[in-house]
């Protein structure tokens, strides 16, 4: 009996002090430690999600730990065109989609445009029109390939299949919308906004965008409050203040709700993703080279159970696209469905072969690694709000709408309804920085005037910003082609018919890597690069969303140090 007693008492104890260590915890959490302050008090003040572990990996995507690499150490360069040159560089983690974007989800993007912006409406025809893939890149002078024509994009015998036909433009579209609807849903979750209202509410005035809720979240949704007032469903720290009035009913970036924005990723980070160079670790290094995404020379399985398999989906050779009938080398004549073959070591899919694809960056022949290391990028136009005369942002109406003209005769839209309207930074942001001096940087040590032989100090008038890609022309001189209308709205196609242009590289061209199921063996290399104009497409370039991370570099708190 006084066992049992005893027992109990403990027990008590024990508990008390677990308990009261939790009190503790929680208070010191909750308390500042710049003031001394309560935060999250019901009193109101400082309001802050002291809760938040890491970042949600958002729909489709695999965690990339980042580290240091070679970029560009291409094991064979039989072209010989100095494309690629070593360089180590750090990329930070980030996250990846473990698939090509496939036609599927692609589809999904155009039924929504369809529902928001229907183009039997003429003022909303171009919006859809401007996001269809082109389906004719399948078309070939000697091929009969008309049945890709017509069924690649929306028979669903192809859904999990990889995307074509869509342009670096397009791609970056994709990546915003997919963003909007992301973040949408999870404030819809979280009780912020009204449940299903992404269906029911939505129309062409009436739509969410994530820039607008950060800024104005009362512009979202065309100010309808029952949308954006929610239900309340799982909302934390709304307040009441003295006159009455609610407070902390709109998520912020303190709420750690709102996730960063689906992107195409760096070069330098599709590259790095690519290579998967974990398992060749060991310890602090890299135990030798990878040519491939899987670890070995060869693209043919080694493993007992499936020795000879080839492990993506590439050329073989002149007029071997998938082997002969009843013993496919790859199983697939074109591209294939996605998870066809085995992931890299990240878990990613179909980083070499099946389609090569898009990356962010702007096309130069070299990297400039002497000024930056870290998260290497060339293609950053820094923009921003623009504001209204009364101080509140500018989001783009019908009206505002604002549509391209591309090179090749397309009509896309710039804006759509809901999004707050960028302007390029001025000297207000630039004055006396360091770091950045203009709105774009795509050019800087690399195709600006002061990098030009054609520089002269005394002379800095030609080419000012603000002139197109001027600048660029003196270092690259590639062709011109223009895009003009005629009276009636008809478009004059004329192409650029110099005999002295020397390059096709200019700030229109995009980079994209991997080999597809076009290439030979040698594209294969995580390594090659290639480049192709923003606002074209193929049948052999796809695409994947990346999303940066936030916080920890290691999803491993308690990693064991090598």
């Amino acid at each position: 009996m006084k066992k049992v007693v005893a027992f109990k008492i403990l027990l008590v104890l024990a508990l008390t002090v677990v308990t009261t260590g939790c009190k503790k915890s929680s208070s010191s959490k909750n308390t500042s430690r710049a003031t001394g302050w309560q935060i999250n008090s019901r009193e109101g003040g400082f309001q802050y999600n002291t809760n938040f572990k890491e970042q949600e990996t958002a729909p489709g995507l695999v965690f990339i730990e980042g580290g240091t690499f070679t970029k560009g150490r291409v094991q064979d360069d039989v072209m010989h065109d100095w494309n690629n040159s070593p360089t180590q560089q750090h990329v930070q983690s980030f996250y990846m989609d473990e698939t090509e974007v496939t036609n599927a989800m692609y589809m999904e993007y155009l039924d929504w445009i369809k529902r928001v912006y229907p183009p039997s409406d003429e003022t909303f025809r171009a919006i859809y029109h401007g996001a269809l893939p082109d389906t004719l890149v399948w078309r070939n002078r000697l091929g009969f390939n008309e049945v890709m024509t017509e069924n690649y994009l929306r028979h669903p015998g192809y859904g999990e299949y990889p995307v074509v036909g869509v342009s670096w433009i397009q791609a970056v579209e994709f990546a915003n919308w997919r963003s909007d609807r992301v973040n949408e849903y999870n404030l819809e979750k979280a009780g912020y906004l009204k449940r299903d209202a992404k269906i029911t509410d939505v129309n062409a005035e009436s739509t969410f965008n994530t820039d607008t809720y950060i800024n104005a979240p009362t512009l979202t949704y065309g100010g309808n409050e029952e949308v954006i007032n929610g239900d309340g469903r799982g909302r934390r720290n709304v307040q009441v203040d003295a006159d009455g009035n609610e407070t902390g009913i709109y998520a912020t970036r303190e709420t750690g709700l709102i996730s960063p924005k689906y992107r195409l990723p760096t070069e330098t980070e599709w590259e790095y993703a690519a290579l998967g160079l974990s398992e060749i670790r060991s310890y602090n290094l890299y135990r030798g080279r990878k040519k491939y995404p899987w670890d070995g020379q060869y693209t043919r399985n080694g493993s007992r159970k499936y020795r000879g398999d080839q492990l993506a989906n590439f050329k073989q050779g002149k007029g071997d696209y998938g082997g002969i009938a009843g013993w496919s080398d790859d199983g697939a004549d074109i591209t294939n469905a996605v998870k066809s073959y085995e992931p890299n070591d990240f878990g990613l899919y179909d980083m070499a072969g099946n389609v090569a694809e898009w990356v962010a960056d702007v096309y130069r022949p070299i990297v400039d690694d002497e000024f930056n290391d870290f998260n290497y990028y060339r293609g950053n136009v820094y923009t921003k709000n623009a504001i209204n005369d009364d101080g509140t942002v500018k989001v783009v109406t019908i009206d505002d709408i604002v549509y391209d003209t591309l090179s090749n005769g397309k009509v896309v839209a710039r804006n759509l309804p809901g999004e707050i309207v960028q302007i390029p930074i001025d000297e207000n942001e630039t004055y006396l920085r360091t770091n950045f001096d203009r709105s774009n940087e795509i050019n800087f040590r690399d195709g600006d005037k002061r990098s030009s032989r054609y520089f002269e100090s005394f002379n800095d008038e030609e080419g000012e910003e603000g002139n197109g890609d001027a600048e660029t022309r003196k270092m690259y001189n590639s062709p011109k082609h223009t895009i003009t209308r005629d009276e009636d709205g008809n478009i004059i196609r004329e192409f650029d018919k110099d005999n002295n242009r020397t390059s096709l590289i200019n700030d229109q061209v995009r980079v994209y890597k991997g080999g597809s199921w076009k290439d030979r063996e040698y594209w294969l290399d995580p390594a090659q690069r290639r480049y192709f104009p923003q606002d074209m497409a193929t049948d052999y370039i796809g695409f994947r969303c990346a999303m940066s991370r936030v916080g920890s570099k290691s999803k491993s708190k308690n990693k064991t140090k090598n």
